[in-house]
């Protein structure tokens, strides 16, 4: 039964609002037809003729009519609705971290989504990844960090960085390291053809060992340049009989030697005081990546060692020495590009000892 109709008496202001709603093609559907009811029982239309015209059931007239008639035009818009309660809260999410900050389950090296579902009891792992997807927590990756505790970092890292962008006037800066334990392996290598017709470069998993060499070099930071010895060793002794080679590359230069804080670099006060040319600058303990040679090491690394195959040690080392001298003829140095080396302790950084 369709209630009794309620008259509807329009302002001028309203009708004005009512009336540019019904005139705007961006108006909605739904306020468009609120406003024709409400336009048509001002000028005395029946519930039902509205209902006709409008293309609505009349319940739903007398509705509008009412809505206005008690409310005005804040009586046409939709009633806030209180929807379906969550499942998952805030509380869901902090124990989820909670449960994060403690270790994974005896024999699980982590946490996974399945895990950390089944150790919640009542939460779905769908949820948990949904979450840890917009924490951006990652339980796959990992990242390694190295903290220096060295004191007297700040100094030793100025007076690295300092030889690099504003080195001494007629000095030679060099940056000297090791790569010890090279392996002069030998692998079946060719081309593979697969079924799709892709042919792919391979090597097989059986190798042979034919030795090893521990390669000490020196970066010229000036020029890029690079100067590399080979030995069977990585002793004080192997360390110093290099260091003489470097020093007669450079006959009555002053040479400022950026080194690490391995035993081998240090304590030669004898060596030094014989070549009053030569001053050794370590980098900070645990900072080795200041030393701009083990940049080149890793070009070395990647362009010249990475899926070869040697039959004897002798191949590795002249395949070496091959690639120094190809390197060096298109040689550039390296631009230091960092404003800030400072030492810095990881804010708010959890670690669990197990």
């Amino acid at each position: 039964m369709i209630p009794e109709a309620r008259e509807v008496h329009l302002s001028r202001k309203d009708r004005k609002v009512l009336e540019a709603c019904c005139r705007s093609p961006v108006t909605l559907q739904r306020d468009l037809k609120r406003a024709r009811i409400v336009l048509l029982a001002a000028d005395g239309r029946s519930t039902r003729s509205i209902a006709k015209e409008v293309g609505v059931q009349p319940r739903i007239v007398s509705l509008w009519r009412h809505r206005y008639a008690d409310h005005g035009l804040e009586g046409l818009q939709d009633k806030p609705r209180p929807g379906k309660q969550p499942i998952y809260t805030k509380t869901t999410d902090k124990r989820i971290l909670k449960l994060l900050d403690k270790p994974p389950p005896q024999g699980f090296a982590r946490w996974t989504g399945p895990l950390l579902a089944e150790a919640l009891g009542d939460v779905d792992v769908q949820y948990v990844w949904r979450f840890l997807r917009s924490h951006k927590i990652d339980l796959v990756a990992r990242k390694s960090w190295c903290e220096s505790n060295d004191p007297n970092f700040t100094a030793k890292a100025a007076d690295v960085v300092g030889l690099y962008v504003a080195p001494p006037a007629k000095a030679i800066v060099l940056c000297v390291d090791e790569k010890p334990s090279i392996q002069a392996l030998e692998r079946a290598q060719g081309y593979l053809k697969l079924p799709n017709g892709r042919a792919l470069t391979g090597q097989s998993h059986d190798y042979k060992r034919h030795g090893t060499t521990t390669l000490f070099a020196a970066l010229e930071v000036a020029t890029g340049k690079i100067i590399a010895t080979h030995s069977k060793r990585r002793r004080r002794v192997e360390f110093l009989d290099f260091m003489n080679s470097v020093t007669a590359a450079f006959p009555n230069r002053k040479l400022h030697v950026i080194l690490d804080n391995l035993n081998t670099h240090k304590k030669n006060e004898d060596w030094l005081k014989a070549h009053p040319n030569v001053q050794f600058h370590f980098t900070p303990t645990s900072a080795s990546w200041l030393n701009q040679v083990g940049v080149w090491f890793s070009i070395l690394q990647g362009q010249s060692l990475s899926g070869t195959s040697f039959t004897s040690l002798k191949q590795l080392q002249e395949h070496i020495d091959a690639y120094v001298n190809a390197y060096n003829d298109r040689a550039e140095p390296f631009v230091w590009t960092k404003k800030k080396v400072r030492q810095r302790r990881f804010k708010g950084r959890r670690i669990t000892q197990l």
